[in-house]
């Protein structure tokens, strides 16, 4: 079967085929780090995750491109009010988004372009518009792109373009439909910049947003591209302007497929702070759900229907990854391997992963788990159908569980499930529990319960117990002794 996807562009689903055969290209819209990033924001990035692993999972290979607005109008008035420069405004929230990706288990893109690091690019563009005659300059200086000189402009968004004033502009970077107007490719400087200007041909000033990603997804993917990602909210102005300043500058399809994921609300209700339902990800951290349990809410609802965004939900979550992580233990309890889930202290070095000693079975699965793994793909395959591909993978942990139960599957048929397992965790990213790490006081009270267990007393033993309660472990007994789990 092939993957097939929904095309903004066109309004259907179309089987993917990019230009370079077996090479997927695709740019992703980033962060504006003028702040952190809110759940809404990764709900973007993680279904743009899931596209790219399961691109993977498929047999493409994948160049990621995913940019960081780090000069436009927000970023710019941001800095000025805490009276930094625009770099150290930014940097902070660069560094926390990377950080909160990998709280995600996002992968990393293969690019992450900075637009203050490409400024002469987006020069050069313009002067290919100005040019071509589709840009012209202001009375201010500033530089403008003529919709009316675009035949094509409006495809995306699929404007009614009967009603629009030739000639009218618009300054900002973000605006309505009503509004569409000859947009800014360049601004000149004013007192509200500051300091932040480059020299151009035309004047000082400063790039407008939405010319920075068509130079910098040119750059690093080529003039025509494959895949174009981003939240519904992006298709106009931002997208819609992208298209036009770049295929008029080249006179080539700037990009095939376009894809855009629906808005998170909360509780049913638009995310804002006036209502104190506005969370980033690290209040989330702060309130005890880990990253494991976002990426999971934040996932598991198709990208194309708005996710409705509860604790309720989110509660439920945990239940459903203690059901995963139950089968995994049952399966390595089979397969007599040793849970690998918890990280003592000094066992491995940094950005080391300890390894489940589980290899890809590509043979020998169960019959359950083989129709598991063609229904898991052929949901995925489906315009990213994600809650058929989990419905998949619990229905296969329904019938492992009876298999297990009954005593049908031998060892080597529960490392292979394991394996599948693994299969399924590089697209989906939340079967492998999150890393504990265990204390040294801690292991010693394991020892000490183990030793009073040994000598029968038992109120020695249920106060280490306790003890290790209060420090946030409870102990689990299974078929390879007593092991710490993280409450």
């Amino acid at each position: 079967m092939a993957f097939r996807i929904h095309n903004t562009l066109t309004r259907s689903v179309e089987e993917v085929q990019p230009a370079e055969a077996g090479h997927v290209r695709m740019y992703t819209c980033g962060p504006t780090v003028y702040n952190f990033a809110h759940i809404g924001n990764f709900r973007a990035y993680l279904f743009e995750d899931l596209l790219r692993r399961h691109l993977k999972f498929r047999g493409f290979r994948v160049t990621q491109v995913m940019n960081l607005t780090d000069v436009d109008d927000k970023t710019i008035r941001s800095s000025r009010e805490q009276g930094l420069p625009l770099k150290a405004f930014t940097k902070k929230y660069i560094e926390a988004f990377f950080a909160d990706l990998k709280t995600l288990r996002v992968e990393p893109a293969e690019h992450y372009p900075a637009a203050t690091d490409h400024v002469p690019e987006m020069i050069a563009l313009i002067q290919t518009l100005l040019d071509k005659g589709v840009a012209y300059k202001s009375d201010d200086g500033s530089i403008y792109f003529s919709i009316a000189k675009f035949p094509g402009y409006g495809k995306l968004a699929h404007l009614d373009m009967s009603g629009l004033r030739s000639g009218a502009r618009v300054a900002q970077d973000e605006y309505e439909k009503e509004s569409a107007a000859d947009f800014a490719l360049w601004k000149a400087w004013d007192e509200q910049d500051g300091d932040v200007a480059w020299d151009a041909p035309w004047g000082r000033g400063r790039p407008g947003w939405h010319i920075e990603c068509s130079a910098m997804g040119m750059k690093y993917l080529g003039p025509s591209f494959d895949l174009h990602t981003g939240g519904v909210d992006n298709i106009f102005p931002h997208h819609e302007d992208e298209i036009a300043q770049s295929e008029a500058a080249t006179g080539h399809p700037f990009v095939k497929y376009w894809m855009h994921c629906a808005h998170l609300v909360v509780d049913g209700k638009k995310m804002s702070k006036s209502l104190g339902n506005f969370f980033t990800l690290r209040d989330l951290v702060g309130k005890g759900y880990s990253g494991r349990e976002l990426r999971y809410e934040l996932l598991a609802t198709h990208y194309r229907q708005s996710l409705n965004f509860t604790f309720e939900s989110l509660d439920a979550v945990r239940s459903a990854l203690g059901r995963l992580d139950e089968f995994s233990d049952r399966l390595r309890a089979v397969a007599g391997i040793v849970d690998p889930g918890i990280q003592k202290t000094g066992t491995t070095g940094p950005g080391e992963t300890p390894q489940a000693g589980i290899s890809d079975p590509g043979y020998n699965l169960p019959a359950w788990a083989q129709q598991a793994l063609e229904a898991f793909t052929a949901a995925l395959d489906d315009d990213l159908n994600v809650s058929a591909a989990l419905a998949a993978l619990f229905d296969m942990i329904t019938a492992g569980n009876r298999a297990m139960n009954e005593k049908t599957l031998d060892a080597a048929g529960a490392a292979a499930v394991l394996g599948l397992l693994q299969r399924f965790d590089a697209v989906l990213g939340i079967l492998e529990p999150e890393q504990q790490q265990t204390d040294a006081a801690a292991e010693a009270l394991l020892a000490q319960r183990q030793a009073a267990r040994q000598a029968k007393n038992w109120p020695e033993s249920d106060r280490l117990r306790d003890e290790l309660k209060q420090r946030g472990w409870v102990i689990q007994d299974t078929p390879q002794g007593p092991k710490l789990k993280k409450i």
